[in-house]
């Protein structure tokens, strides 16, 4: 049965009291976010991004969910070294780290009895890791980052990460490590950013739509067939690979039903911030956001927030924007947007000063990023508050 989706007025009672700028997540519309995610991997592990969360008492809480929840991906060394303090095991760390005492912590987390892996994709960083694994008696565990970007004429359809293209170049790679004996290739990650980062059904798209629609479509059987031969090819040569990770949010139907891949990472659909309202292929629910208190009505059926600014990475676009939410029927200015002091809004109802504004950010984690702490909402009331990685004195990006 489908969690109720709380109304404005249920929101704004729960709230009453709680000083503004504020964040929330409601805790019904996670876990139901998190069952759905289970059902979407179709009996495969799913590794959670912590990227996407950055809390800690929502990534234990994820895991403790369903059993399927196995391992945290992680998105700087220091994170990974500090979750590993706090208990967290089966560590991932999905970007390169090249900083010798970033590494040499690891390495030390590592001879403690941790499970981590860190990811590499040239022999730069394989000797860069092999020197200082040696140094500390370590054998470290490398996973190889294979691109999965796809090559159209004229388009590069993915982005940029990975050299290793190729099966053939993943091969040379692995050849390189055999001659490395601090280091245990273990895991083969491809991410799929242009199939799980994309929204195909944007509103206002018009003819793009089905032609990102196409790309996607054409995308998914050259990510399959490149990184089916890339494992078998290095299975066959010996590589010790026991996990290959693939997908994310956006494309786990298609990755999901891969032989190769044993195992799927997902973090942003636990939020399910508003980038995830675009996807033909699933819905999830609205479990995270923010609040703004009016303090201003310049004219009729324009309301200006305190605040509200908080714009998403990656490329500039509007849907990089914060989403007016709640009550239903809000828009921002289009010469004016969500800005750092003052976001103006126009609505055809009734508000007061003092009213909250409820907005969606674009993406999950960066939520966090503006906020110390997150307000926990469940059935119909404010059950708790949880500090955020900032609220625990963490900045690692």
């Amino acid at each position: 049965m489908p969690p109720v989706i709380p109304s404005y007025e249920s929101y704004k009672q729960a709230f009453s009291g709680l000083r503004m700028p504020f964040a929330y997540v409601d805790l019904d519309l996670f876990d139901a976010n998190a069952l759905s995610i289970i059902q979407r991997a179709k009996g495969k592990p799913v590794r959670i991004a912590t990227k996407s969360v950055r809390c800690v008492h929502l990534i234990n809480r994820a895991l403790q969910i369903s059993p399927a929840y196995q391992g945290l991906m992680t998105f700087t060394a220091e994170e990974t070294v500090w979750l590993s303090k706090l208990g967290f095991d089966d560590l991932l760390l999905a970007y390169p780290c090249w900083n010798e005492t970033q590494l040499t912590e690891i390495c030390d987390e590592i001879l403690r009895g941790k499970k981590i892996m860190v990811m590499m994709d040239s022999v730069d960083h394989a000797r860069q890791f092999a020197r200082i694994a040696q140094s500390r008696g370590c054998v470290l565990p490398i996973c190889m980052d294979l691109d999965l970007s796809t090559t159209f004429p004229g388009l590069h359809f993915g982005v940029n990460r990975s050299p290793v293209k190729s099966p053939e170049l993943a091969l040379l790679l692995w050849r390189e490590v055999q001659k490395l004996p601090s280091l245990s290739l273990q895991g083969l990650m491809g991410y799929e950013a242009q199939i799980a980062g994309l929204g195909d059904d944007v509103p206002g798209m018009g003819i793009k739509g089905p032609v990102v629609r196409l790309l996607k479509k054409q995308s998914v059987a050259s990510v399959r067939d490149r990184r089916s031969q890339t494992v078998e090819l290095l299975k066959r040569e010996g590589a010790p690979i026991h996990l290959v990770n693939g997908g994310g949010t956006g494309s786990m139907e298609t990755t999901t039903s891969e032989p190769a891949v044993t195992e799927i990472t997902a973090g942003s659909g636990l939020f399910a911030s508003h980038l995830f309202d675009y996807y033909r292929n699933f819905r999830h629910y609205p479990a995270a956001g923010f609040a703004i208190e009016i303090t201003r009505m310049p004219k009729p059926g324009i309301y200006t927030c305190l605040g509200g600014g908080y714009i998403a990475s990656g490329s500039i676009g509007r849907e990089k924007a914060p989403l007016p939410y709640l009550p239903k029927g809000l828009s921002l200015l289009p010469n004016e947007g969500a800005g750092e002091v003052q976001t103006p809004i126009k609505y055809s109802g009734m508000l007061n000063l003092g009213d909250p504004v409820l907005f969606r950010h674009s993406k999950a984690g960066e939520l966090c990023e503006r906020f110390n702490e997150l307000n926990l909402f469940q059935g119909d009331k404010i059950v708790g508050q949880v500090p955020t990685y900032r609220g625990e004195g963490k900045c690692f990006l």
